[in-house]
């Protein structure tokens, strides 16, 4: 397992998508937490921070694209066939990719958390407030971001190995997040559109998520990660490579 691990992170260190992701990631962060405080937002509230800051959790979609890119890229480029040839026992290799995938979302939270924390600290500053860097607020959002970008990058391992086709899973997960989890949440009201995906990630970011606590989101989105995974295991043995 540990050279499977191995080989994963070595994929990831070495294929364009990756950096290019982590990039656009930054460039999103930084964008968004400029938002509240530009807007006219009082910058001397920490509210104002938080709100900012969060946009690191919000970088969660481009760590569930690096995630799908996971098992779905490879059957893209046909090198799933050299892999499962390599090790046969398909189920170790999904759960080598989910681990290391998770590894690289935290890496991927932990940049954004940067990117957002020093826009954010910079902004206000600009604008005369005044910022306190030990806000606990503040790094409460940090670290509900970074756990997002990990969860999510765990999803994305499992939606990848689900639906195989690389344009299909990301239009997939990309829709749900921008429109079905939306109208979905409509139909079902509140007190239960709060348990899914999105909104767990929001409120693991502070963000809102419908009163679920930070703790509770964090619950739910390894749930998620945990079921999809299996799921993806499961149907990947049972399935033609091809």
């Amino acid at each position: 397992m540990a050279a499977l691990f191995s080989a994963e992170l070595l994929k990831l260190r070495t294929v364009r998508s990756t950096w290019l992701l982590l990039l656009s990631a930054q460039v999103f962060t930084l964008a968004g937490a400029l938002g509240p405080v530009v807007s006219g937002d009082d910058v001397s509230d920490p509210g104002t921070w938080s709100r900012s800051a969060a946009h690191a959790g919000l970088a969660a979609m481009f760590a569930l694209v690096l995630g799908i890119f996971a098992v779905a890229g490879e059957h893209r480029h046909k090198t799933i066939i050299e892999t499962y040839l390599a090790v046969p026992l398909r189920d170790r290799v999904v759960a080598a990719k989910v681990v290391a995938y998770t590894a690289a979302g935290l890496v991927f939270g932990v940049a954004a958390a940067a990117t957002g924390f020093v826009t954010t600290a910079v902004a206000v500053k600009a604008k005369g407030g005044a910022f306190d860097a030990a806000d606990t607020e503040l790094w409460r959002t940090l670290a509900g971001s970074v756990a997002w970008n990990a969860a999510f990058a765990a999803i994305g391992v499992g939606v990848g190995a689900l639906v195989r086709n690389l344009a299909g899973a990301v239009a997939a997960a990309l829709a749900w997040i921008a429109v079905v989890e939306g109208v979905v949440a409509v139909l079902l009201g509140d007190d239960l559109a709060r348990w899914l995906p999105l909104a767990g990630g929001q409120a693991l970011a502070g963000m809102g998520g419908g009163g679920l606590s930070q703790a509770g989101a964090g619950v739910l989105l390894a749930g998620y990660a945990a079921l999809i995974g299996v799921l993806a295991a499961w149907t990947t043995l049972r399935r033609d490579v091809a």
